[in-house]
């Protein structure tokens, strides 16, 4: 216990020691430290809808049991079916991203297979790869040229190669090159491609589906992760992959085998906004809308913005500081602005940052405000 309160007191001393935010909101103040992309979370009108159904009365609140023993399954079967419809392959369920990354990358990469990973993935990619009997190599964030050098040099002494990254990286808001990664895993008969749309899904691609579902290169791809909790307002994750692979991860990813699923009232409020994602471009143009207007104003007042970097719905503002990213968190709150400190090991050190989350039911004045509110840090 010495050992634990000494550590405890460390993290203190350095200001990275966590807490979880205390219960309640303030009135008036502007929220952007949430992931609800698309503004479905608050949306009462789709809310309403999807419980005048009379038929969801009859749907459980719990699953009782994991999948493979669950005696309930229909509507777990019914939104991976609408899964495979929409992304032309077949689509496995789990309880979280999380879920999703731990138990397929920890079960994919066994004694003979190389991991290449992206230096800024999820922390779930990193222990999916930790939990595994794989050996595990990190290239610069989306520097291809570093990928490629790995690969020549690894790729001849092992049986896979699983090269993985994000679409949409969640602390950066900056997007993975896929197409050259696509091209450069085309070389390697043995190499399957991973990308992680956690931050995608809603949010980016024609329908809303990510980036790989409808772009040149999603033959590609080997597996698509999403997940439900954030622009879809639900909870849970889902891959996409081909026939084989589910199987093998029905029988080998173990936070798949062993976790109570979610409920199947879950699934079906999540099949419900599912089937409305592709037809939700006017919030995705305008939540496109909010990430420029906010570059532009944050390129006029923030020497620690990259002007260079291209608007996202995902925006960080570099502090460098664990001590500093707090006092700007405490005073844009004061300001009536909530803005997370984002701080190792989250981030790199000395890139410890405000993570600024965008939603499509914010306003071009919410964003005026905020960036308003960020002016005054200096």
């Amino acid at each position: 216990m010495y050992r634990i309160k000494r550590e405890l007191e460390e993290l203190e001393k350095s200001f990275n020691l966590r807490r979880i935010p205390g219960a309640g909101k303030r009135s008036g103040v502007l929220d952007f430290s949430t992931n609800d992309y698309l503004g479905l979370g608050t949306d009462r009108e789709l809310r309403g809808e999807f419980f005048s159904n009379t038929a969801v009365q009859d749907i459980s609140l719990t699953s009782c049991a994991s999948r493979l023993l669950a005696s309930e399954q229909e509507q777990f079967s019914d939104l991976e079916n609408l899964l495979a419809t929409l992304y032309g392959k077949p689509a496995l369920l789990f309880n979280s991203g999380y879920h999703a990354n731990t138990g397929l990358v920890s079960s994919l990469g066994d004694k003979d297979t190389l991991i290449v990973a992206d230096k800024l993935v999820h922390a779930s990619i990193i222990d999916g790869a930790r939990l595994s009997s794989a050996e595990m190599q990190r290239f610069r964030h989306n520097d291809t040229g570093h990928l490629k050098r790995i690969l020549e040099s690894k790729a001849d002494s092992f049986k896979r190669i699983l090269i993985i990254v994000e679409s949409v990286y969640s602390m950066d808001g900056d997007t993975a090159p896929l197409a050259e990664i696509a091209e450069i895993k085309r070389g390697y008969g043995n190499a399957l491609l991973y990308v992680d749309e956690a931050h995608a899904f809603g949010v980016c691609g024609a329908r809303g589906l990510g980036l790989v579902a409808d772009s040149e290169y999603a033959g590609d791809v080997d597996v698509t992760v999403g997940t439900f909790g954030k622009a879809a307002a639900s909870q849970g994750a889902f891959a996409i992959m081909d026939e084989s692979l589910r199987q093998y991860a029905v029988n080998r990813a173990r936070s798949f085998i062993f976790s109570t699923a979610i409920p199947p009232l879950n699934c079906a409020w999540t099949k419900f906004i599912v089937e409305r994602i592709p037809s939700m471009s006017a919030r995705r143009e305008h939540l496109k809308s909010l990430a420029g207007r906010l570059h532009d104003r944050l390129c006029e007042i923030s020497p620690h913005f990259n002007a260079s970097a291209a608007p996202s719905h995902i925006v960080p503002v570099v502090v460098g500081d664990s001590q500093k990213v707090l006092d700007y968190s405490r005073r844009l709150l004061e300001d009536g602005v909530i803005v997370l400190p984002i701080r190792t090991p989250t981030v790199p050190p000395h890139t410890e940052r405000l993570r600024i989350s965008l939603s499509a039911a914010m306003t071009d004045d919410d964003i005026d405000r905020l960036a308003a509110s960020i002016s005054k840090l200096s």
